[in-house]
């Protein structure tokens, strides 16, 4: 199985927490459909079954455009619940305004969709907090025991302290391998035993499932025979660094080999993808975006206007130069978010909680209305939708020196959101750089149409519950 595969792979959980849904929210459309029949309109039988099929495949649609299929989503039950809602809220608008229009005969009544996510909202919430009350994904937990327990090793330890973190797999230990550096795990996650002559019956013995190669020091301590004997009884045996990768999304810089880069499948990907047909749906996307938004941008105009573009004569635009694909600078075009004289003393990074953000400018980045311009960027070629958010040749620059592979990211063209977006929160320093560029290379290495559409869902999300910076 390959690592793309492996990384977010649906576990027999998985499966179960979706068929469960599935079969909800059909039976949440068949009874409406069916009350509505039995009391207002008759309904043929095939109708409701049309009308189910659709209910269930639009709210599960929205349903991921918000988070709510985000294995690592940290929320309690009423945020849960509050996404719920804004799903059945989305998918209503989705049916009735586009779907229902497009195909009419498949219309039954608000009535119905009103009494259907009313049942579907009821069902799904409670079925989510029975799921995760009972904590169903042990049923397919992967038995973990890591070669390592040095400094290498303790990247997993950092990096997955949280439940959420480790819902795919659980960590019998950590086993000490000569050469490894002090790293300060925990004397109870230890796995002590001979590992050069027992490591066989050590992972027969303890269930194991998968075994991670995690040792700082390899070169004639790891037990071959053992590994060769345990990958023939079905036991995974993986690199730490592909288990980072399939369970974070992210590929760990400070692990990677110059050998990993040439060998790594994934980056060879077909280059027509890259430019020609990524263009075209690029375009199309554009203008469909612009069609749907130019009031919002009307209005986003008129607001920088009235707040200091006619006091300062300022442009309600600002534009940037930054680095693109294969590393060639272009101007980037955005709202103008930030006072007239926000850089007077030089480029900086943007905060979280910057002071020369306007009001309006709070707002429209919150929301990631400032970007809307960029569409432009998209019909000239310069941006895709999908891909590493470019930066300032000033930080790309110094950000080259300190970060190895960091110009890799420019292999492929910048976008207006990516899969760094998407799982790594506002970043303003160069350590953050790091850990975005960790999810770049992921997204490099396993870009597809399927993966860009998946984001482009998924940034539904960001907009919805403002997580724009």
């Amino acid at each position: 199985m390959s690592t793309a595969s492996r990384y977010g792979r649906n576990t027999i959980a998985d499966k179960l927490f979706l068929l469960g849904e599935l079969t909800l929210l059909s039976l949440s459309s068949l009874v409406a459909s069916y009350v509505f029949s039995l009391y207002i309109t008759p309904i043929s039988l095939d109708h409701q079954l049309i009308n189910a099929a659709l209910f269930s495949a639009c709210v599960m649609l929205c349903a991921l455009s918000v988070g709510l299929y985000d294995q690592k989503l940290r929320e309690g039950q009423k945020g849960i619940i509050k996404r719920v809602v804004v799903t059945l809220l989305f998918n209503a608008v989705l049916l009735e305004l586009i779907i229902f229009q497009l195909f009419p005969a498949l219309h039954i009544s608000s009535l119905y969709l009103a009494f259907a996510s009313l049942l579907s909202a009821l069902l799904i919430s409670a079925f989510r907090a029975l799921f995760h009350y009972h904590d169903i994904t042990k049923i397919s937990r992967r038995r973990v025991l890591v070669l390592g327990a040095g400094e290498r090793a303790s990247i997993i330890e950092k990096r997955m302290r949280r439940n959420v973190d480790k819902r795919n797999f659980d960590i019998v230990g950590f086993t000490p391998i000569d050469g490894d550096k002090a790293a300060g795990i925990a004397e109870h996650r230890l796995a002590k035993f001979d590992y050069k002559t027992e490591l066989f019956n050590y992972v027969m013995q303890h269930k194991i499932d998968q075994l991670v190669i995690a040792c700082d020091e390899r070169r004639n301590m790891l037990p071959v025979e053992h590994l060769f004997k345990c990958k023939t009884r079905g036991i995974d045996v993986v690199e730490i660094l592909d288990f980072i990768e399939q369970e974070t999304g992210q590929i760990a810089v400070n692990l990677i080999y110059p050998s990993w880069v040439i060998y790594a499948n994934g980056l060879d990907l077909n280059q027509r993808f890259k430019t020609n047909l990524d263009y075209k749906l690029n375009v199309v996307l554009a203008v469909l975006m612009l069609a749907v938004t130019w009031p919002v941008m009307l209005v986003t105009a008129l607001l920088i206007y009235l707040e200091d573009g006619r006091k300062t004569g300022t442009s309600i635009f600002y534009r940037q130069l930054r680095v693109g694909f294969d590393g060639k600078p272009f101007y980037i075009f955005k709202f103008r978010s930030m006072r007239a004289d926000a850089e007077k003393n030089g480029a900086r990074w943007a905060t979280a909680d910057d002071d020369r953000v306007t009001r309006v400018g709070k707002v429209i980045r919150k929301y990631r209305i400032d970007e809307l311009p960029q569409l432009i960027n998209v019909l000239a070629g310069d941006m895709g939708f999908v891909g590493p958010r470019p930066e300032r040749p000033e930080f790309v620059n110094q950000l080259v020196k300190d970060i190895p592979y960091y110009n890799h990211r420019h292999n492929v063209k910048p976008g207006l959101t990516g899969w760094a977006q998407l799982k790594y929160p506002y970043g303003s320093t160069a350590e953050d750089a790091q850990e975005k560029l960790k999810f770049d290379l992921y997204y490099i290495k396993h870009r597809s149409l399927m993966l860009d559409l998946m984001i482009l869902v998924r940034t539904v999300e960001i907009v919805l519950f403002g997580k724009g910076r």
